[in-house]
């Protein structure tokens, strides 16, 4: 019904009711305007009123409240509502509780006008015809290691201690993927 809803003034219910009966969900226009028609039942209305309720008590304590807060906050405030039904109606109304250690530190911002490393394969991975003519890396970055060839805390250390363990030839390409 919220499809017909929304697309009705653009297309039609009919047209839009034959093309859903076409896929399979079958519904008349006539079941679509008899719905429409119908007065919102009380039980919508108290719902209603509750997810205006439980977005203000919300909004009163600064937006942070989960579904068990906000159950607890709801029942101080007199209303008479079930732990389950203040999360279905959070989710309803679109608010969620402030989350704890969910944040990711971001220690490098892009600059978008700084000159990139030039391109030194040019894309030609089938070039090298032998052993140590291309060399690529790829860094990553994870909170506390560097996954390298060794395993470090630091990614100095990481980097130092795998290219001890090979010998660089004259002429060899290497090239980093940056993220």
């Amino acid at each position: 019904m919220a499809y017909i809803d929304r697309y009705r003034g653009r297309f039609g219910v009919e047209p839009i009711c034959s093309v859903l009966s076409e896929h399979g969900m079958k519904i008349a226009p006539s079941t679509y305007y008899a719905h429409a028609a119908r007065p919102v039942s009380p039980a919508g209305l108290e719902e209603a009123y509750l997810v205006n309720a439980l977005v203000t008590l919300w909004e009163d304590n600064w937006g942070v409240y989960g579904a068990r807060k906000l159950w607890h906050a709801a029942r101080r405030a007199g209303l008479e509502v079930g732990r389950d039904q203040v999360a279905r109606l959070m989710k309803v109304a679109g608010i969620t509780g402030a989350v704890r250690g969910r944040h990711r530190t971001r220690t490098t911002v892009r600059d978008p006008g700084a000159p990139r490393h030039p391109d030194l394969v040019k894309r030609g991975w089938n070039v090298p015809t032998g052993v140590d003519q291309l060399w690529v890396a790829d860094i990553k970055c994870r909170r506390r290691h560097l996954k390298s060839y060794a395993d470090a805390r630091t990614m100095p250390t990481g980097l130092e201690m795998s290219s001890s363990w090979c010998v660089v030839r004259v002429g060899v390409v290497h090239t980093e993927k940056a993220k």
